[in-house]
C-alpha cells in the first residue's frame, strides 16, 4: 500500500467548499448516487428500446489531439465515511472498530478526436485519525495488511492507498461498436458476476481489453482481463487471464433474455478459478397502476484450469417488485449451492448488495459464501417521498430483511436488519445513512457448518460530485 499523493485535509475541504458552494443553487436536484459507487441499489431492469427520438447536434470534433485534450472535462469525486462495527468478541478480537476514511478521486477526459477518446484518473484513500480497525482478506488467517496490532479490531477494507485508478483509450468507429482498452471499470448488469466493489473506498478496476457490440435490440460485450486491481492494495491484485462474455436480446418491455460466460483463471488465487456460464429473463408489466418487475437466473459454476479440485454448482435467483407511486415491495429468493466443502462464489462481483450489508459471509474464503450454500430470501421495503427542502430532497428509505438458510442441509444459519437513508443535500452532494445487523443462529444440527459471528455495522457517508 503506497501513501502520498492527495492529503484527506484536501479532500475534507473540497467538500466543506462543495457543500456550500452549491447550497443555493436553482438547478433541479441530481438522482441519488450511481449503483457505481455503492450509495444505492442495483440499477433497474433494462427493457426493450423505444423509438429513437431526435439526436441532438453533435459537438464538433477536435481538430487535434491536443485540442481534444484541452476541451476535456475534470473528474472529481471526494467520498468522506465513518465506519463502525461492533462484532462478537474473541481471545484475539477485543474492540470494535472505527474507521474515518476520505476517498479521492481526480483525473481528467478528453473531448472526441476521430472516435477516440482518453481518460486518466488518480484515486488516493486516507484514513483520518486513528486507525482502530484491520485490514485482510475475509477469512485469512494471516495479520491483518495494516500491522498485527490491528488484529484486535473488526476488519473495514479500506488501505491507505494512492494508485492509477483508470487509465484508457475508447474508440467508437460506429453506432455499432465501442472498443476500450486499458485499465478500466467494468460493471455487467446488477454487478451479480461482475462489478467494481463500489462500496468500499479503494475501486476494484480492470487492465483489460473490451468490445461493445450493438445491433438492434441485441448488445454484446467481451472483455478479456489480465490483470485485477483489487480492493486491498497492489500486494493482492490478481494475475489474470480470463475472458468475460455477456449478450442480451430486448424481445420487448416484459422480457429481456441474458445469456452469460465468465472464464476466470488467476496465476495467484487459484482457489477463484471458476468457469460459470448462465442465463437470465428480466421485464417489466403493468397490472393496473403498480409496475411489476421481475428476475429469473440460472447459473452453474465449475472448476476451470488453475483451480484447486474438480467441483460443480449451481445458482438460482427470482425476485419480484411492485411499485405504485412513491413505495417498491420486493421479493427476492436466492441459492448459491454448496458441498459442505466449498460454495458457489462470485470472485469479481460488487458482492456487498447481496447476502446482507453486513458482508458477514464474506467470512469465508474472501467471497460471500458458504461451504453449505446459501439459501437467502430476503424482502425489501423502499419509500421515495417526494417532499422537498433547501437542503434535502431525493430522499430513499430503505429496509430489508435477510432469512439465510444452508442449502445443501436445509439448518437455519442466521438473518439480518439493513435500512438505509440517503438523500441530495446539494446538486453535487450526497448524504446517506446506514445500518446492518447480522445475528448467526449459536446452534445449528451436526453436519453443518455454522454461520459467520454475528456483528453490527453503521455508516455516515458525504459523497460529492462533480
Amino acid at each position: 500500500m503506497r501513501r502520498g499523493g492527495l492529503s484527506a485535509g484536501a479532500a475534507l475541504a473540497v467538500l466543506a467548499f462543495a457543500s456550500g458552494a452549491w447550497a443555493q443553487s436553482d438547478t433541479p436536484p441530481p438522482a441519488p448516487a450511481a449503483a457505481e459507487d455503492g450509495l444505492t441499489e442495483t440499477a433497474p431492469v433494462a427493457a426493450a428500446p423505444a423509438p429513437a427520438a431526435a439526436a441532438p447536434a453533435p459537438a464538433p470534433a477536435a481538430g487535434t489531439i491536443s485540442d481534444a485534450l484541452a476541451a476535456g472535462h475534470l473528474l472529481l469525486e471526494v467520498r468522506a465515511r465513518s465506519e463502525f462495527v461492533d462484532q462478537t468478541k474473541t481471545a484475539v478480537l477485543r474492540d470494535n472498530a472505527e474507521a474515518y476514511t476520505v476517498r479521492t478521486r481526480i483525473g481528467w477526459e478528453s473531448t472526441d478526436w476521430n472516435g477516440f477518446k482518453g481518460l486518466v484518473e488518480f484515486e488516493d484513500v486516507r484514513h483520518v485519525g486513528p486507525e482502530h480497525f484491520a485490514v485482510n482478506v475475509p477469512g485469512a488467517t494471516t495479520p491483518p495488511l495494516n500491522g498485527a496490532d490491528k488484529a484486535k479490531y473488526p476488519l473495514v477494507n479500506d488501505p491507505d492507498i494512492t494508485e492509477l485508478n483508470r487509465a484508457q483509450i475508447t474508440w467508437t468507429p460506429n453506432s455499432a461498436v465501442t472498443l476500450v482498452g486499458g485499465r478500466q471499470r467494468i460493471l455487467i448488469d446488477d454487478q451479480r458476476f461482475i462489478g467494481n466493489v463500489g462500496w468500499r473506498q479503494d475501486e476494484q478496476t480492470f487492465d483489460a481489453v473490451r468490445a461493445d457490440f450493438t445491433v438492434g435490440r441485441l448488445k454484446a460485450t467481451y472483455a478479456y482481463v489480465f490483470h485485477v486491481n483489487r480492493i486491498f492494495g497492489q500486494a493482492l491484485d490478481w494475475k489474470s487471464d480470463s475472458h468475460l462474455f455477456n449478450v442480451t436480446y430486448a424481445v420487448a418491455e416484459p422480457l429481456r433474455l441474458e445469456g452469460f460466460v465468465y472464464a476466470l483463471d488467476f496465476s495467484n488465487s487459484a482457489a477463484n478459478s471458476t468457469l460459470t456460464a448462465g442465463g437470465r429473463a428480466s421485464g417489466k408489466v403493468w397490472a393496473g397502476l403498480v409496475q411489476l418487475t421481475y428476475d429469473a437466473t440460472f447459473a452453474n459454476q465449475r472448476d476451470y484450469r488453475g483451480a484447486t479440485a474438480p467441483f460443480s454448482l449451481n445458482y438460482y435467483r427470482a425476485d419480484l417488485a411492485g411499485t405504485f407511486d412513491i413505495v417498491t415491495l420486493k421479493g427476492d429468493y436466492e441459492v448459491l449451492q454448496g458441498n459442505g466443502t466449498r460454495g458457489f462464489t462470485t470472485p469479481l462481483a460488487t458482492t456487498h448488495g447481496f447476502q446482507g450489508w453486513s458482508d458477514a459471509f464474506a467470512a469465508v474464503a474472501g467471497n460471500k459464501t458458504h461451504v453449505d450454500g446459501i439459501r437467502d430470501f430476503n424482502l425489501t421495503l423502499t419509500l421515495k417521498p417526494r417532499f422537498k427542502f433547501k437542503y434535502l430532497y431525493n430522499a430513499e428509505f430503505l429496509a430489508r430483511y435477510h432469512d439465510f438458510h444452508a442449502e445443501r442441509t436445509g439448518a437455519a444459519l442466521a438473518t439480518e436488519w439493513d435500512a438505509q437513508i440517503q438523500a441530495a443535500i446539494n446538486p453535487k452532494l450526497t448524504a446517506a445513512i446506514k445500518y446492518a445487523g447480522f445475528r448467526r443462529e449459536p446452534v445449528v444440527p451436526a453436519g453443518t457448518t455454522l454461520a459467520p459471528p454475528s456483528r453490527t455495522k453503521v455508516w455516515f457517508t458525504l459523497e460529492y460530485k462533480l
